[in-house]
């Protein structure tokens, strides 16, 4: 497979998980900005989700204040945002228009409608800066279509090196986004006049389970009420988790040897990948809180862009 094709491919699948993932965080943002604040203001809550979505220095660069307005168009709508769900979308199908021949038919139809879907919304936006119903139709549509193409994908491609480089893409954009979330919580979102524990804590909490599609998992396997260190070991070191980092990883891992074995060589992607899943698979919640959770996410969100320059190094670049 030509380099520029794995790389439509892989980008392809990061555009959209990263579409889905800012649309959970905005949905997300708005349940917890609405809800009684101790200081008053909402700003904690939208300061983190620039920050979980990678985009606050950008945005303090753009922008003097950080309000709720601002945000939701910075982090929706933005042209000037490389990262927003409107060019998430754009740059997820200009991908797949550049490599159609390697996609399947369903799987195009589910990206290109999703986006002809966008246009006729951002008409019905012109001229209206902030309309909460256009909102909700545009995020209901990044999620629907990020789980249209992983559908598509997964039902109808072949498992060859083109289905590899997609999943690629989507696990190690998954594997970032589940652990910048998490940090993001226990670092930014409660105020200091609250308590771990407490009521505002709890639905803080809840919130982000929604997010990631977390909360009946969370009840089915510790049937507990909502505990940060629990949440963080779901999230983490739990197998049977989709989103977790470590079943993340062991995607990861299949696929890239999927990919060694196939071209009949290994690389630095393979071993790095390899590595990061041994420390996973050996770490216990104990040892995550005794180094520090921040720590620990600093260090595996590093290890993990680290990886996608080392994937890119090995087979998307000429």
């Amino acid at each position: 497979m030509l380099a520029r094709t794995a790389d439509n491919l892989y980008w392809l699948a990061r555009y959209m998980e990263r579409a889905d993932y800012l649309a959970r965080i905005v949905n997300t943002t708005l349940r917890l900005a609405a809800l009684p604040s101790a200081n008053g203001g909402d700003r904690a809550e939208w300061e983190s989700a620039l920050s979980s979505a990678g985009g606050l220095e950008r945005f303090k660069e753009m922008h003097d204040a950080i309000t709720p307005d601002k945000v939701i168009d910075f982090l929706v709508y933005d042209a000037n945002n490389p990262s927003s769900i409107v060019n998430c979308i754009e740059n997820g199908r200009f991908n797949a228009r550049a490599v159609r021949t390697a996609l399947t038919a369903e799987t195009w139809d589910s990206i290109n409608m999703g986006w002809l879907e966008l246009k006729k919304l951002e008409q019905s936006r012109a001229g209206v800066r902030s309309d909460p119903q256009i909102l909700g139709q545009l995020l209901d549509l990044a999620m629907k279509l990020s789980l249209d193409v992983d559908g598509s994908c997964y039902r109808t491609m072949l498992r060859n090196d083109a289905y590899w480089f997609g999943r690629l893409g989507l696990y190690l954009e998954r594997a970032d986004n589940t652990a910048r979330i998490l940090d993001v919580k226990y670092n930014l979102l409660l105020p200091d006049t609250e308590v771990v524990g407490g009521s505002l804590d709890y639905f803080q909490w809840t919130a982000i389970l929604r997010a990631v599609s977390a909360l009946t998992s969370y009840n089915w396997i510790y049937r507990d009420s909502v505990k940060p260190w629990l949440i963080a070991d779901l999230l983490i070191l739990r197998q049977e988790m989709p989103r977790s980092l470590i079943s993340c990883y062991d995607n990861i891992q299949r696929f890239l040897d999927s990919i060694g074995r196939a071209y009949g060589r290994q690389g630095a992607a393979q071993r790095h990948a390899r590595n990061v899943l041994t420390r996973l698979e050996n770490t216990s919640m104990d040892q995550v809180f005794a180094t520090g959770l921040h720590e620990f996410i600093t260090a595996f969100v590093d290890d993990n862009n680290r990886l996608g320059w080392e994937i890119a190094e090995q087979y998307l670049v000429n």
